[in-house]
């Protein structure tokens, strides 16, 4: 799952990329144009296959790992890199941004992270991917009962069909014919997905300005500390040691930490500051399959006609969501 405080539309519609000024001297243009041009390929495929990779990551770091442990180490020590590297550029936090980092970081990470990862310990990676890429559904749902206004046009409206008729397939067919451990822990994701949702609403809302990163580094935090807490109260630590940990869930942990959280991250918050949020956004489209292509590949899950088709369903349906919601913007 995608650690974002800032979601696409939180930027203004008309951004665009930023032009590279000439440099004083001409034999450096091409140098500079090469370096730019590396930067944007690394970023996009740290957006679009670090971020669908992190799935498959997450089914083998709670292998070994209690999952609410898994969730909470990660974020802690994400968080932490994050806001020592905000602190060194001296970006120092407010209140009112620790308040509203606390009351996101239930919504992200507590409920949106914790039961993705405890799910994950029955349901296959590419099967909760699709299950969380219909969040875009439930933030347009969520937003329209906070303003309580109901506005629609055609692409809206398929798209919420075509969600919800991708996600009841997934369910139907997919979780619930794989026993009653797979069909709770898809419910424990969807749930989770509502409430990122629930998350990215307040978020917009509450109007919270500050660096982005800074942001992050403070909600990743908050969500650690009430992972951590949670998984102790739950009993994680019975029977856990870090000598049982597998060599397969440690690396699995550390890349989430560093290519999960820090690397791609960073590299989504440089494509907003240069890139417009649509183009960014397109990586929501690219995640779910990449995830189901990668436990596949290597975690041997199975892709049925039902996997591929409830994959089409929950993309075509998600595009049409995006693409609604900008006509809608556009009209406002």
């Amino acid at each position: 799952m995608l650690v974002r405080l800032h979601d696409k539309h939180s930027m203004t519609a008309n951004q665009g990329p930023i032009a590279i000024e000439p440099a004083s001297s001409p034999s450096s243009t091409p140098c500079v144009a090469r370096t730019h041009r590396v930067a944007v390929v690394l970023s996009f495929f740290s957006i679009y296959v670090i971020w669908g990779s992190t799935y498959l990551a997450i089914r083998y770091a709670v292998e070994t790992i209690p999952p609410l442990y898994t969730a909470g180490l990660r974020h802690l020590i994400a968080g932490t890199i994050l806001l020592v590297w905000c602190l060194a550029r001296r970006l120092r936090p407010t209140w009112a941004q620790v308040r509203a980092s606390i009351i996101i970081g239930v919504f992200f990470f507590l409920i949106g992270h914790g039961t993705l990862h405890w799910a994950e310990q029955k349901v296959p990676s590419g099967l909760a991917s699709l299950l969380i890429a219909s969040e875009p559904i439930w933030v347009f749902l969520l937003s329209a009962i906070a303003v309580r206004q109901w506005r629609l046009n055609a692409p809206l409206l398929a798209g919420i069909l075509l969600g919800f008729g991708g996600v009841g397939l997934l369910m139907r067919r997919s979780a619930l014919n794989s026993g009653p451990g797979v069909f709770v822990g898809s419910l424990a994701v969807v749930l989770g997905a509502l409430a990122w949702s629930v998350g990215i609403v307040y978020s917009r809302r509450s109007h919270l300005s500050g660096h982005p990163l800074l942001l992050s580094a403070l909600s990743l935090l908050a969500g650690s500390v009430q992972l951590l807490l949670v998984g102790t109260a739950v009993g994680e630590y019975r029977g856990f040691s870090f000598a049982s940990v597998s060599l397969r869930s440690w690396l699995a942990l550390g890349y989430l930490i560093l290519f999960g959280s820090v690397v791609a991250f960073t590299a989504y918050n440089w494509l907003l500051e240069h890139y417009s949020p649509t183009l960014v956004a397109t990586h929501t489209y690219v995640n779910p399959i990449v995830a189901v292509l990668l436990g596949w590949f290597f975690a041997g899950e199975a892709v049925t006609l039902n996997v591929l088709l409830s994959t089409a369903l929950v993309i075509g349906a998600v595009m049409l969501v995006d693409r609604g919601t900008a006509r809608l913007q556009q009209t406002s």
